[in-house]
This record gives structure tokens, C-alpha cells and sequence, in this order.
């Protein structure tokens, strides 16, 4: 029998809803940095030498 008191978000994880919540948060604006900062370098590259025009 398993006993699930220990409130652990489904099966194979070891998070709280609390620190999913909160590396959900992290993973989110880490994306979204990491996507601003693409898209700077793609308008940089082509504004140095555009590939389509």
C-alpha cells in the first residue's frame, strides 16, 4: 500500500506544489530571457548581413 500524505505532485516527482510553482516560475522567465536575448542576436546578425531582401 502507498501512502501519499506527504502531498508530492503525482507519480515520479519529488516537488511540493509550492517549489513546482516556483521552478515552474524560474523556468518561465528563463525562457523568456532566453528568447529576448535570441531575438536581439537575429535582428543584430541581420542587420549586419540580412539574409533575406
Amino acid at each position: 500500500m502507498v501512502d501519499n500524505s506527504d502531498n508530492k505532485m503525482g507519480m515520479g516527482t519529488y516537488l511540493t506544489p509550492q517549489e513546482a510553482q516556483e521552478f515552474h516560475k524560474l523556468f518561465v522567465s528563463g525562457f523568456i530571457g532566453f528568447t529576448v536575448i535570441a531575438i536581439i542576436a537575429h535582428f543584430l546578425v541581420w542587420s549586419w548581413r540580412p539574409w533575406l531582401g
